[in-house]
């Protein structure tokens, strides 16, 4: 198996002599968020945490995401936050692309380093500090946790991707594989975060289009990703947001394999509220 490479660092400011026109895309269907546009005039600060700043991926917006929000954090030494999180509703993941922290959580510390995955039910005591000498990265992925009769809340847990088998499609030979850090038949949960691996060359070879809201961001390599009727060439560090029904499909372009992170909402039946958008 090759050793896990994960998406280029963020930050920093193009020139002046740089063009202008990119590919960035934000439709009714779908959006874009290339690599090149993380820099350091989009990023947000966030109370509670120090040396910290965050690119706000995907939000709750009218045409926009509508069940969850994901940030790329990068931590600098000595920062973090000892109250992460301000919603006693929202559940949470951790993935970390670079760099490593401590994450305490109910009371028992966890080295965190790129690769490594955290599970933050709602209501979880959790805090995250950088004891290194360089930048800690990580997506945390929030959602607010939707409960169903008769299921408990997940319990929390810390893992790494290597500690986790990929499960190959159906027909592909490992060309296309999904580490699936949660059991898709664990009911408790209400959102999958994996990753999914296309080998170079390999093909989602049809329009596939799903119930869940997903967002997509690309780990490693590159691909020709088909979003409603379009096509786009996406690369590490690129973000992508389909809402509920977006066609999508997909070439891995080569010459090494693609990889991305992979948030959808999953388990629960559609809200009949207005619109049929969760409250």
């Amino acid at each position: 198996m090759n050793a896990p490479i994960y998406n280029p660092a963020c930050g920093g400011l193009p020139p002046q002599s740089a063009l202008h026109t990119g590919r960035a895309v934000f439709t009714e269907a779908y959006a874009v968020i290339p690599h090149g546009v993380m820099s350091d005039i989009v990023t947000s600060l966030l109370p509670g945490w120090t040396g910290t700043r965050a690119w706000i991926l995907a939000r709750p917006l009218s045409g926009f995401a509508e069940t969850f929000t994901q940030y790329l954090m990068e931590v600098t030494p000595g920062g973090g936050s000892d109250a992460p999180e301000p919603d006693p509703q929202a559940e949470g993941v951790l993935f970390v692309v670079g760099g490593a922290a401590t994450l305490h959580l109910d009371g028992q510390p966890h080295e965190l380093r790129a690769g490594s995955y955290a599970y933050l039910p709602p209501g979880a005591g959790w805090r995250l500090r950088n004891h290194g000498r360089e930048p800690v990265r990580f997506h945390w992925i929030r959602k607010a946790y939707e409960f169903a009769r008769g299921f408990d809340t997940p319990d929390a847990f810390v893992t790494h991707e290597s500690e986790i088998e990929p499960t190959a499609m159906t027909g592909t030979n490992g060309a296309w594989a999904t580490t699936r850090f949660v059991s898709p038949e664990d009911l408790r949960h209400d959102m999958h975060v994996n990753i999914v691996t296309l080998q170079a060359g390999a093909s989602i070879p049809f329009e596939e289009t799903h119930v869940m809201e997903h967002g997509l961001f690309v780990l490693e390599g590159k691909a020709v990703y088909r979003l409603n009727r379009d096509w786009v060439e996406v690369e590490a560090g690129d973000f992508m947001w389909l809402r509920a029904f977006c066609p999508q499909a997909c070439y891995a372009g080569g010459p090494g394999r693609f990889r991305y992170l992979l948030y959808k909402d999953v388990n629960r039946h559609p809200a009949l509220g207005r619109g049929g958008f969760r409250r």
